[in-house]
């Protein structure tokens, strides 16, 4: 049975920074593509970053480039999202999900359920 189970948020002051962390169980997670989402309230889930087990590629949202860092620590079968420099509207649920490709994990992948991230003005 996998399991996903994210941790590390919070609430922060705009300027400040957060390490999301997701532990991973029950998969193979080296070579999975590990990522993350988010869902602000009545607005559409939507995709933060990625990281590829295999090529260890990393993507972004453009909304977080230079700003969130995704990586992966195998031997502990663990995800992270560094986010430096918050903003208001990084407010969201953020969501650990896992996939053998990008391409499917909104359809068919495994997911955590959820961490809040609060960002204050």
């Amino acid at each position: 049975q996998v399991q996903l189970v994210e941790s590390g948020g919070g609430t922060v002051q705009a300027g400040g920074s957060l390490r999301l962390s997701c532990a991973a169980s029950g998969l193979t997670f080296s070579s999975y593509t590990m990522a993350w989402f988010r869902q602000a309230p009545g607005k559409e889930r939507e995709f933060v970053a990625a990281h590829s087990g295999i090529t260890y590629f990393a993507n972004y949202a453009d909304s977080v480039k230079g700003r969130f860092t995704i990586s992966r620590e195998n031997a502990k079968n663990t995800v992270y999202l560094q986010m430096n420099s918050l903003k208001p509207e990084d407010t969201a649920v953020y969501y650990c999900a896992a996939d053998r490709s990008i391409a499917t994990m909104t359809t068919s992948g495994y997911w955590g359920q959820g961490t809040q991230v609060i960002v204050s003005s």
